[in-house]
């Protein structure tokens, strides 16, 4: 596993492979070829093989968090963004899910874009914390947050 270093000016070791893994996935898209249905089914394989690959407890919860995205907002389209899953309307990020062990947090995080409707006056959070005791009154928070997200 890569160590966390981070002096003044400089990336930590993990977000200079975030980096790396959003440019191989503009590469990967952008040379692939096919309709546009089968695009959409290789970005979301491409999801469900890195939740697939994440350490417990992050996986439950990104698998928790993916069954609830495609519940509630089926007009989003699961593909990786800086190499996490996240959830896109019209080709844009519109909320994502980091794992705590990508960047050796102590919680995985439910983020969302400002392309997200969640605007509640001049000041609202756009990011969650999520430890491994979510429960289900939390994922129902969670879907109000997502159909809100794309209201």
């Amino acid at each position: 596993m890569a160590r966390t270093t981070k002096t003044e000016g400089t990336f930590t070791d993990e977000e200079r492979a975030a980096m790396q893994e959003h440019a191989a996935e503009v590469r990967r898209t952008r040379g692939t070829k096919g309709t546009k249905a089968e695009k959409a089914a290789a970005d979301a394989a491409a999801v469900e093989a890195k939740i697939a690959e994440m350490p417990e407890p992050d996986r439950g919860l990104a698998e928790r968090i993916h069954r609830i995205a495609l519940e509630v907002a089926p007009e989003l389209a699961p593909k990786l963004w800086y190499g996490m899953p996240a959830y896109a309307k019209d080709g844009k990020a519109v909320f994502f899910f980091q794992d705590a062990a990508k960047f050796k947090a102590r919680y995985s995080t439910l983020g969302f874009q400002d392309s997200a409707a969640l605007d509640d006056g001049s000041f609202w959070p756009t990011s969650w914390a999520i430890t491994p005791e979510f429960s289900e009154a939390d994922e129902a928070t969670v879907a109000d947050l997502i159909r809100r997200a794309v209201s």
